[in-house]
């Protein structure tokens, strides 16, 4: 589709740091697999975050500096780390259990499609050869007290992520607050989307069309 208007997207880096904008203080907070890692790299030293990593740590911090890797510590994407101090590793069964139990604030995931009304899918789009099961992300979306998500608002053929009804397999029903994207923050509710802001330039109506659904103000 050919913008009609001229604005900026956000860059990966630009979106994560407008997540962590939004992350309080105190918060228990696990980051999901890709782009929602880069979150670790904007939470300034002097916020108190706790990161977790479903495969067993607590505490996480930024990225490590290029020659600093250590791949005995790395989140659940395989990515090296790094442990701020006082943090923790464990075994996966508490790390879960962390999930399951209510005691994360906020969890920051990637998704294939969100509904309006913040139904998630984000393990497969149904083709051949994809994953075989949802693994923790459903025990993540319906955990946490919070559950965002990081995308593109569009696929790359322009086709909006954000949709009226999930084509693809659920990982949860209703689970999404916020949806976090290169042109605007969405919150998902019950009667349907609603704008928390937008990149400058891009106009409202714009948006709407881009999404292909209404977007209250």
């Amino acid at each position: 589709m050919t913008p009609t208007t001229s604005y900026q997207k956000r860059s990966k880096d630009q979106l994560a740091a407008r997540v962590a904008q939004d992350i309080p203080e105190g918060a228990t907070v696990n980051l999901g697999i890709g782009m929602p890692t880069l979150v670790a790299n904007h939470i300034s030293a002097m916020t108190e975050v706790l990161l977790h990593s479903e495969n067993g740590i607590l505490g996480m911090g930024p990225a490590p500096a290029e020659g600093d890797e250590d791949y005995d510590l790395i989140n659940a994407g395989k990515q090296p780390v790094t442990l701020l101090s006082g943090g923790a590793y464990f075994h996966h069964a508490d790390s879960f259990a962390m999930m399951r139990g209510g005691h994360l604030d906020i969890c920051v995931l990637g998704a294939f499609q969100v509904s309006s009304t913040g139904d998630l899918a984000n393990w497969s789009t149904g083709e051949a050869g994809s994953i075989p099961a949802v693994g923790g992300a459903m025990d993540l979306a319906i955990g946490a007290k919070q559950t965002w998500v990081m995308m593109d608002l569009l696929t790359r053929q322009g086709v909006s992520k954000v949709v009226a009804a999930c084509s693809y397999p659920l990982t949860g029903i209703g689970c999404v607050k916020r949806i976090y994207s290169e042109l605007a923050t969405l919150a998902c509710t019950p009667q349907g989307l609603k704008l928390i802001d937008k990149v400058d330039g891009l106009e409202h109506a714009e948006l709407e069309k881009l999404v292909g659904l209404p977007i209250a103000v």
